[in-house]
């Protein structure tokens, strides 16, 4: 068995950030802004803030910053949750799409680029392989306490 695979698995994503974030930088945006933002529009719309730190794999009050600057750029608004005023629900707003098409053209091309190599079947695998290690490792961790204060 590879001994070094466990270090391979930290650095290719170590990488893959970096790529994206030296050639989303032009577009003034932050590693946390960008992410943020990638997640949001992958996700349902108005999205309880909580959900979206867990998706993100960040505390939900380490978001909160980002989210106000976000606001800021009137790339994103927060609104409370009818159903629970302690939950705000964020939105992207028609401002942010130019630059989620720019994001998403940028990522697909890293991407492509950084599977150079690789048939369709190769990636079908890798996918495979990955969400198998992830499931192994989510296994391994201790269960979170179940929070809806967010």
């Amino acid at each position: 068995m590879n001994e070094n695979i466990g270090f391979q698995l930290s650095k290719a994503p170590r990488i893959w950030r970096a790529v994206l974030d030296q050639r989303l930088a032009p577009l003034g945006l932050t590693q946390t802004r960008w992410v943020t933002l990638y997640h949001l529009w992958r996700m349902p719309d108005g999205q309880p803030q909580c959900d979206l730190a867990r998706a993100i794999g960040v505390e939900a009050p380490s978001l909160v910053r980002t989210l106000d600057q976000l606001c800021e750029q009137g790339l994103v608004e927060r609104c409370p949750c009818d159903q629970d005023r302690r939950t705000k629900r964020v939105h992207l707003t028609e401002q942010a799409t130019p630059l989620l098409e720019k994001i998403e053209a940028t990522v697909t091309q890293a991407r492509e680029e950084m599977l150079a190599g690789l048939d369709d079947d190769e990636v079908e695998q890798l996918s495979t392989m990955l969400t198998r290690i992830e499931a192994n490792g989510t296994a391994l961790l201790s269960p979170e306490p179940d929070s809806h204060d967010c």
